[in-house]
Parts: C-alpha cells; sequence; structure tokens
C-alpha cells in the first residue's frame, strides 16, 4: 500500500481502507488494547456465534413451523436477510482458527464476514445501522491488522 505523492489515499480498496481506518484516524487503539482484542476477540466470535446459533437454525429452515407466524411484511426481506447471516455465521466460524493462530487468512476471513454483514444489512432496509456497524467493525479490524501474519 502506497500513497502518492500528493498524500492521497491509495486507489485500491484495502489500502483506502488501510489509510482512512489507521493512517488517518483520529484516535489509534493503545497497544494493549490491541493485543487484549487480538487474543480474547475469537472467543468473542466464538460466544457470538452461539449466541446467534437459534437464528441461524431458524434460518436453515429448523424454525419453519414458525413461518405462518412471521409479519407478513416482513417476508421477503427476511429471506435475503437469513441467508446473508447464514453466509456471515459461516465465514466468522471458517475465520475462528486462523484468527485464534494470528493468521491473516482468519483475518481476512473476518474481514469478509464484515462486508457480508454490511451487504445484508443494506439490503435489509437497515443501512444507517449497517453502514456504522461496518464502520466501527472495519476500524477495530484494520486498527490490529498488523498483528496477523502471512
Amino acid at each position: 500500500m502506497t500513497q502518492d505523492p500528493d498524500g492521497h489515499a491509495p486507489k485500491d480498496f484495502m489500502g483506502f481502507l488501510e489509510y482512512y481506518l489507521v493512517q488517518k484516524a483520529p484516535f489509534q487503539i493503545p497497544a494493549g488494547g490491541k493485543e487484549w482484542i487480538v487474543r480474547y476477540g475469537p472467543w468473542i466470535m466464538v460466544v457470538l456465534l452461539l449466541l446467534s446459533a437459534p437464528a441461524l437454525l431458524v434460518a436453515l429452515g429448523v424454525g419453519t413451523f414458525l413461518l405462518p407466524f412471521v409479519v407478513v411484511g416482513a417476508g421477503t426481506g427476511l429471506g435475503v436477510v437469513w441467508v446473508f447471516l447464514v453466509a456471515s455465521a459461516v465465514l466468522r466460524a471458517l475465520a475462528l482458527p486462523g484468527m485464534f493462530a494470528r493468521k491473516m487468512s482468519g483475518w481476512q476471513l473476518a474481514f469478509y464476514a464484515q462486508l457480508v454483514d454490511f451487504v445484508g444489512g443494506v439490503l435489509g432496509g437497515t443501512i444507517v445501522g449497517a453502514i456504522i456497524g461496518a464502520l466501527i467493525g472495519l476500524y477495530i479490524l484494520f486498527q490490529i491488522r498488523s498483528y496477523y501474519r502471512t
């Protein structure tokens, strides 16, 4: 990632995010905080995945008997949101071994899960929440990126 001589952000997506979420960020997470996130973040992800298990089971069809009771207006959008919920959970579960081992492959899968969450939020109609969630999630991910090795 290199920036041009005029001091503008890089043109590639990852470089752009690195530039604004790390180099130009008004606040840097202290080294101790980053180390804490890298050490305990995967465990937090495990807990959150376990807490989302009931929703995932519903999304995968175990709770289809509840479908007649779903609010009528949520019918079509709910299916799209569930697809993104499942995709994000699968990416996070796949990221766990790499996150525990501090490998860049785990970080990248967590990054993709964050992007899937964003797209799912936008398509689900929670645009403001999706933007805020993506900014917070990507900020934290890019702040700790240097702790993961290729």
